[in-house]
C-alpha cells in the first residue's frame, strides 16, 4: 500500500519527534536518578533509546519507510527509491519533529524549552565516532532490507544501543538528532558549534556504507557459493 505524501511526512514527523523525546527525557530522568554515576545514566539512557527506536520502526515503516533520519533519507535518494523533492521534504519534517521532541521533553521535566547546550563534543576521535556510528547504521539497515525486512526495527535497535558504547560519540549517527540535541542542555546535549563537525562524520559515513554495501548486497546474477 502507498501512502501519499501528507501522511509519509506526518510519519517521519512523528517519529523523529519520538526518537529525540526519548533520548532526550531519558537522558534528564537518567541524571536526576544516577546519583552522579556517569555510567548508569548512559546505560539508562542506552535502552530508552534502543527501546523506541524498536516501535517506532516498527509502527511507521509501512508509512513512510522510517527513515528518521536525514542521512538515511539521503542513501534512499542515491538508491532511487525517493524522489528529491520528497526526500527535502522529509529531511525538513524530521529536524522539525526532532527539534519538537526536545522540547517536550524539557517541558515535562519542567525545564525552559529551548536551551543551547554546552557539552563539547569535537575532535577527530568523536568525529570518527560518528563516521563509525552513521556507517553501520547504514550497513545494517540496507542488509536487513536485502536480506530479512522484518528484522530491521529490532536490529536497528540492537545495533544503535551497542554503539552508545563501542563509539567515542555516543552513537548519535544521525542530523536530525544531532541538531536537536544541540537545543537541549542536557546529559544528551552537543555545543552547537560541535554540531557541523558531526553532521559531516554522519553523512561521509552514510555516503561510505551506501557505496560499499549497495555493491556488496547487489544482485549480480551470478550463483553464489555455498558451503557443501
Amino acid at each position: 500500500m502507498q501512502f501519499d505524501l501528507t501522511r509519509r511526512l506526518t510519519s517521519e514527523a512523528l517519529g523523529t519527534f519520538f526518537l529525540v523525546m526519548a533520548v532526550v527525557g531519558s537522558g534528564i530522568m537518567a541524571d536526576r536518578l544516577a546519583g552522579g554515576n556517569e555510567a548508569l545514566a548512559l546505560l539508562c539512557n542506552t535502552l530508552a533509546t534502543a527501546a523506541v527506536l524498536i516501535v517506532i520502526i516498527a509502527i511507521f515503516v509501512s508509512v513512510s519507510g522510517a527513515h528518521f533520519n536525514p542521512a538515511v533519507t539521503l542513501v534512499i535518494l542515491l538508491r532511487g527509491q525517493i524522489g528529491s523533492g520528497a526526500a527535502l521534504a522529509y529531511v525538513a519534517v524530521q529536524i522539525a519533529g526532532g527539534c519538537a521532541g526536545a522540547v517536550a521533553a524539557h517541558l515535562m521535566f519542567g525545564l525552559d524549552p529551548v536551551q543551547l547546550s554546552g557539552t563539547a563534543r569535537n575532535g577527530f576521535g568523536q568525529w570518527l565516532g560518528e563516521f563509525i556510528a552513521t556507517f553501520g547504521l547504514i550497513a545494517t539497515i540496507l542488509g536487513c532490507v536485502r536480506f530479512k525486512p522484518a528484522a530491521l526495527p529490532a536490529a536497528v535497535g540492537l545495533y544503535i544501543g551497542s554503539a552508545y558504547w563501542f563509539t567515542s560519540s555516543t552513537s548519535f549517527a544521525n542530523p536530525a538528532v544531532t541538531i536537536a540535541r544541540a537545543l537541549s542542555d542536557t546529559f544528551s546535549g552537543i555545543a552547537p558549534a560541535d554540531v557541523p563537525g558531526f553532521l559531516v562524520a554522519e553523512f561521509a559515513g552514510a555516503l561510505a556504507a551506501a557505496w560499499l554495501f549497495g555493491w556488496l548486497f547487489a544482485e549480480t546474477g551470478a550463483r553464489s557459493e555455498r558451503a557443501g
